[in-house]
């Protein structure tokens, strides 16, 4: 009786001491792996820092040199008409269980209002994802690069692409607010433009409002043509990057291509929800041209940004058994349906990359506002290599004069000349 006394008053000591010693770090306050251990029953914006950090990036701050600025939060804002499309289509689109598809969607967020307790709480969630992008309805990058980092040798090379994703369906803000017959989703062009000896690399793909496999096209320099592909790339890896077709904006798959989705629950954790740092000064040279990554310190492929609490949804997809990887762990913010972080795995379930992606409001370009990915980190662990997506300034959304027939094959043999 006497030793449980003893241990009860020395457990009970022992959170009093944890709590006097317990803080509320401010804003600037640098997460590392010298002082994590001390931190991590601090508290920022009333969360502990333990309960912000997933268990996977506490593994990297400890383990792999990943580093961690805390920034004060704010809200995210949406786009007029995007706010406007998901009331005024509120409980029009329904979702099949049987099917694992979605009917009656017009435009907006299809299931803006998802439970937990919903046993298709998963499935909506990656169905908001997949038709309700809040950028309106053009994404036009004509320059974002893709830099190839190795842990010990750094920078070793970029390449700069153009990327122009025009939307079919579920239009904001124009009518009609659907173009052509219905059947096709999106129309993507993405193609290298620098160095010259990959100029022209790319695809041009057709993506359908079914679980009908997309249409892809590449045009081969060698030989002045362009070669149509099966529907299986959109699980194949982009030129030589880190990244899969299927990793681009961290998930890029129509929602019945995987085998199904778990959600594990709904947390808060630390994302780059407004970027603030610049991503790309070409005035710069060297590393300073890049300043939203750490160049110069190993491993070379950390990002440096502002990291805030944000409330997201925890998703398992289950890939299909062709799929390099066994499965994905996402993190979807709460208010709308973009991705921050996500963990990828092997085919024997080992944890394989990790990809972290800096979100950032902007004005489209019809007064709107729309949510851009300004940078996006794709790191392959088990290779020790990792590919990093950096936007430059001159991306536009929804920008006037574009059309859907300015996204086609001929875009892509023209930028291959």
């Amino acid at each position: 009786m006497r030793n449980l006394v003893s241990t009860l008053l020395l457990t009970t000591l022992s959170c009093a001491v944890a709590a006097v010693h317990a803080a509320e770090l401010k804003p600037g306050t640098v997460l590392e792996a010298s002082n994590l251990a001390s931190h991590l029953s601090d508290s920022f914006e009333n969360h502990t820092i333990s309960d912000l950090l997933t268990e996977r990036m506490q593994k990297l701050i400890r383990d792999e040199g990943l580093k961690i600025t805390l920034k004060a939060s704010q809200p995210v804002e949406l786009g007029r008409d995007y706010l406007k499309a998901t009331q005024d289509n509120a409980g029009k689109a329904r979702y099949d269980h049987d099917t694992r598809i979605v009917e009656g969607w017009v435009g907006g967020i299809p299931f803006p209002k998802v439970e937990a307790s919903d046993p298709d709480a998963a499935a909506k969630l990656i169905w908001n994802h997949h038709y309700a992008q809040p950028i309106k309805n053009l994404q036009d990058y004509p320059k974002f690069a893709y830099l190839f980092i190795g842990e010990k040798s750094g920078l070793e090379r970029r390449q700069e692409w153009a990327f122009r994703r025009y939307y079919m369906k579920g239009r904001l803000g124009v009518e009609p607010v659907v173009e052509g017959d219905g059947s096709i989703l999106t129309k993507t062009l993405l193609y290298a433009t620098y160095p010259s000896d990959i100029r022209g690399l790319g695809l041009f793909t057709v993506r359908y409002d079914s679980p009908k496999l997309e249409d892809s096209w590449a045009y081969l320099k060698s030989v002045r043509r362009t070669r149509r592909l099966s529907g299986g790339t959109w699980m194949d890896p982009i030129g030589g990057t880190d990244q899969l077709n299927d990793d681009i904006e961290i998930f890029n798959a129509h929602p019945s291509w995987y085998a199904d989705y778990k959600l594990i629950g709904k947390r808060w954790i630390l994302a780059v929800a407004n970027s603030t740092t610049k991503t790309w000064d070409p005035k710069a040279s060297g590393s300073a041209e890049f300043p939203v990554i750490d160049l110069d310190g190993a491993p070379h492929w950390n990002p440096k940004d502002g990291w805030e609490p944000r409330e997201v949804w925890v998703i398992e997809a289950v890939t299909p058994p062709e799929h390099p990887y066994s499965k994905k762990v996402l993190y979807m913010d709460t208010q709308f349906p973009r991705f921050y972080q996500a963990e990828a795995y092997d085919r024997k379930g080992d944890f394989w990359k990790w990809m972290n992606y800096h979100l950032k409001t902007v004005r489209t370009e019809d007064g709107d506002k729309g949510i851009i990915s300004a940078a996006g980190f794709t790191i392959d662990y088990q290779r020790r290599h990792a590919t990093v997506f950096i936007l430059a300034d001159s991306a536009k959304l929804n920008t006037p004069g574009i059309k859907a027939e300015n996204v086609n094959l001929g875009e892509l043999e023209k930028a291959a000349r």
